[in-house]
């Protein structure tokens, strides 16, 4: 998930620098909401991670 923000914000960034600002904005947008459910996963994750057994 962390792999397809980054994509996203590179694709932001080249679209971009060529003058596309709505292609650019979008994809921003969605690189951003990818990187969100990442934390959140994240730290859902480290929570009810494996737990010793008794």
């Amino acid at each position: 998930m962390l792999y397809y923000a980054v994509v996203f914000f590179i694709i932001a960034l080249v679209a971009g620098f060529f003058g596309f600002f709505g292609i650019a904005g979008t994809a921003a947008s969605i690189g951003k909401v990818l990187f969100f459910i990442f934390l959140v996963l994240f730290v859902l994750s480290l929570v009810t991670g494996r737990k010793p057994r008794l």
